[in-house]
């Protein structure tokens, strides 16, 4: 049978729909639908607690458990590590490392300053409790449990919790028990979607609630996070992986062909685009891409994920190039062009990799860089995952007589301004 042409959506950029930049419409279109659905959810559990989340895992996940079975047991923990390899086990630690070092570079020591006889001193409090996602069921990621659990130890959380979804067995994956051990999770709980959400946000008899929760997952577990954040914190509404590929004539078409594939094996609502200068490099990688998704593992997977989100668009300029990026503000943004390095001040994106030699899965996995990223445009206003979003910034003011005396009358014209006399009353009460 001859091989099937894969169509990867070519535009452009005089060509593009108005809405190119969230080729994930479909998922919102029934976005209410889902809301009702986690909504649902959410109430079940905060009304029924671990009976709830015993009647999900056996709807959702197809395994009965116990109350009891729902932690993760020290026998369970012990067990994982025997069922692991050395390199596998190595791989783990060296990434943990990694992810360790570059978070303790972003804390800085306790800074002060001094305006005439007023002392500001800025110090950071971790927070108590947080909560740490861990998409499962089909696929294990251990890396997730690195990439939210090691910040947040750097950060001095003092009680950490994991959930990920079991299998069919009812058993999480041996390689997220140990991640997590190793990364010194508290405790780790075998549930998964917008129950787990709703657990780690008000508890039940068996798991105690958090202050915030962390980390990727499903649209039901995005739609969860969303809907608790008005009574605890969360990081990002994360959804779909992302990844959009600037590029020049320079570029190899086949590395990106690559890059493109590796983002779609994410699940088939990933989005994988491409935007370049080079009409050429647009053919050929479309060309490549039809040779490699039909020979490659998970092809099936891939090859639906890029024709439902992939796309290549054709610019005339950089400046068109940069403009459309920053209007999809993607997750990851690969830069592989003659110039990667004086584009970056003018580029949005969670993460930006630049040249033929640095991947996404890089950043997933050695770079120490944090993959949980924002996607779905929230680049424009949101960071990666890191050791803040687990800290309280906290300011502590002290003033010396003289320096109260300074801004005394500046202190009451804007009081007055504001017609609060009283507030100037408390500073001149001082005298």
């Amino acid at each position: 049978m001859p091989m099937q042409t894969l169509i990867v959506k070519q535009w452009t950029a005089k060509t593009l729909p108005p809405d190119w930049f969230k080729p994930q419409q479909e998922i919102q279109k029934n976005s209410k639908s889902l809301e009702d659905t986690v909504k649902t959810i959410i109430s079940q559990v905060r009304k029924d607690g671990d009976k709830a989340i015993i009647e999900f895992v056996e709807k959702f996940d197809k395994t009965k458990l116990s109350i009891q079975a729902l932690r993760v047991s020290a026998e369970e923990i012990r067990a994982a590590y025997c069922k692991i390899t050395p390199q596998q086990l190595d791989a783990l630690l060296f990434m943990k490392q990694r992810v360790e070092t570059y978070q303790k570079q972003q804390v800085q020591p306790e800074n002060q300053i001094n305006l005439d006889g007023i002392s500001i001193k800025t110090v950071l409090y971790p927070l108590d409790s947080v909560g740490c996602y861990v998409p499962g069921g089909q696929a294990a990621y251990p890396s997730t449990v690195i990439m939210t659990v090691v910040p947040a130890k750097v950060a001095g959380v003092k009680r950490i919790v994991v959930c990920s979804p079991t299998d069919a067995t009812g058993k999480i994956n041996d390689l997220v028990i140990v991640a997590s051990d190793i990364c010194g999770v508290d405790e780790v709980y075998k549930i998964g979607g917008a129950q787990a959400i709703a657990a780690l946000a008000y508890g039940t008899q068996t798991i105690r609630p958090v202050r915030k929760i962390v980390g990727p997952g499903s649209k039901y577990v995005t739609m969860a996070k969303v809907l608790v954040s008005t009574d605890v914190a969360i990081d990002m509404p994360a959804g779909p992986s992302e990844v959009l590929i600037l590029a020049d004539e320079t570029a190899d078409p086949r590395l990106i062909a690559f890059d493109m594939i590796s983002q779609a094996e994410h699940g088939t609502d990933s989005v994988a685009g491409l935007i370049t200068t080079s009409n050429r490099l647009a053919e050929n990688v479309q060309k490549i891409l039809t040779e490699l998704a039909s020979s490659t593992e998970r092809s099936e997977k891939i090859s639906e994920s890029l024709k439902k989100y992939g796309f290549i668009i054709t610019c005339d300029n950089f400046k068109e190039m940069v403009e459309l990026s920053n209007q999809f503000a993607p997750e990851h943004l690969e830069v592989i062009t003659k110039n990667a390095q004086d584009l970056t001040k003018d580029l949005v994106a969670g993460l930006i990799l630049l040249g033929p030699y640095s991947p996404v899965p890089l950043s997933d996995y050695a770079s120490g860089t944090n993959h949980v990223l924002p996607t779905g445009t929230f680049a424009q206003s949101f960071s990666a995952l890191g050791v803040f979003d687990f800290s309280r910034r906290v300011s502590i003011v002290e003033c010396s007589k003289a320096g109260l005396e300074k801004v005394r009358s500046n202190v009451k014209v804007l009081a007055y301004i504001e017609n609060l006399p009283n507030h100037y009353k408390a500073i001149d009460a001082r005298f």
